[in-house]
C-alpha cells in the first residue's frame, strides 16, 4: 500500500533510494545473536518453537539520475536442495525490481558487500544448463580479498560460499575485484569494515549533503545496534566491534541513514546514542 511504498522509498539529496526485498527466511536466533543471552535478544525478536527468527533480505536500489545501482542480490533462485530445506528460497527480488519500474537490463552496477550466499544469489541465474548473469549489462563489484577467501573453502565458512554466484562473473571479467576503499561512481563508494568477514565492504551513498550507508552484516538488523550484539556468523567478532565503533564515530554525528540488510520490518533508520545507549529513529520520507 501507500504507507509501505513510503517506508521502502526515500529521497537522499538528488538520489532515489528504494529497498527491494528478496523475501524473508528463517535463521537460528542463537546464531543470529551470538553470545547475547536469549533472555535478552528474545525481547527484540520473538523466536518460534525451533528457536528460529525471521530475517529479511534487503537489497538497495539507488537511482542517481545517470545510473541504476543495486546493492546486494539476496538468496536468488538456485540454492542447493539441502540449503532450501533450511532457509527456503523466496526469490522475490526480480518481482520487486519490476514493481519499482525496472528490468534486470536497466541495472548498470551491482555491488556485493561480501559473497555469502544470501547476499549475492541473484548475481547469476540458471538458464538451461548454463549459469548466466541476471543483470547482463551491469558491472559487478566486490573486494578481491573476499573472493580469494571464498575460494579457499575453509572448514569454518565454506557452506556460505557458492561458486556459481560469482566465479562465472569473475572469469568473464564482468565482476571487478577491488583492493580497499574506492569510489565506484560519483556519490557512491565502498569502504572495508572487517569483522563479519575479513573483507566485507559497506556502501556509502552521498548526495547534496545527505549520506546513507548500506552497512550490511556489520549491523544486520535494528536489533544489532548495540556494540557487543555480534552474530555467531562473524569470523572476527572483536573486529566487528572495532568496525562498529569506527562506523558510529562518523555516522552518528553525520546523521547517516543506516540500511539494515536482514531486517524485514525496519529496513533503515537513524542511529543515535542517548546516555550511552544506542537508539534508532525511523526515517522521514
Amino acid at each position: 500500500g501507500e504507507r509501505e511504498m513510503a517506508a521502502n522509498n526515500k529521497l537522499l539529496g538528488n538520489f532515489d533510494l528504494t529497498i527491494l526485498s528478496d523475501g524473508t527466511y528463517p535463521i537460528d536466533g542463537g546464531a543470529f545473536f551470538g553470545v547475547v543471552p536469549k533472555v535478552l535478544w528474545s525481547r527484540r525478536m520473538t523466536p518460534d518453537d525451533r528457536n528460529y527468527i525471521t530475517a529479511g533480505l534487503n537489497s538497495l536500489l539507488i537511482r542517481t539520475g545517470d545510473r541504476n545501482v543495486l546493492v546486494e542480490t539476496g538468496i536468488g533462485s538456485k540454492l542447493p536442495e539441502k540449503l532450501v530445506k533450511i532457509h527456503g528460497q523466496p526469490a522475490e527480488l526480480l518481482d520487486n525490481l519490476s514493481a519499482a519500474g525496472l528490468a534486470p537490463d536497466d541495472i548498470d552496477i551491482v555491488i556485493n558487500t561480501h559473497l555469502h550466499f544470501d547476499h549475492c544469489g541473484w548475481n547469476t541465474m540458471r538458464k538451461g544448463d548454463n549459469i548466466v548473469p541476471t543483470f547482463p549489462r551491469a558491472t559487478y563489484y566486490v573486494q578481491e580479498g573476499e573472493w580469494q577467501h571464498a575460494r579457499l573453502q575453509l572448514e569454518r565458512d565454506a557452506i556460505s560460499y557458492l561458486s556459481p554466484n560469482y566465479d562465472p562473473l569473475v572469469e568473464s571479467g564482468q565482476m571487478k575485484l577491488l583492493r580497499g576503499d574506492q569510489e565506484i561512481v560519483p556519490g557512491i563508494s565502498v569502504r572495508v569494515f572487517p569483522g563479519h568477514t575479513g573483507n566485507m565492504q559497506a556502501v556509502i551513498i552521498t548526495s547534496a549533503g545527505q549520506t546513507a550507508c548500506y552497512i550490511s552484516d556489520l549491523i544486520p538488523t535494528a536489533a544489532h545496534i548495540d556494540l557487543t550484539w555480534v552474530m555467531s556468523y562473524d569470523v572476527y567478532p572483536l573486529q566487528t566491534i572495532e568496525s562498529r565503533k569506527r562506523y558510529y564515530a562518523e555516522a552518528l554525528p553525520g546523521r547517516w541513514l543506516t540500511v539494515f540488510t536482514h531486517d524485514h520490518t525496519t529496513p533503515w533508520g537513524y542511529i543515535r546514542q542517548e546516555a550511552g545507549r544506542m537508539t534508532l529513529s525511523p526515517p522521514t520520507a
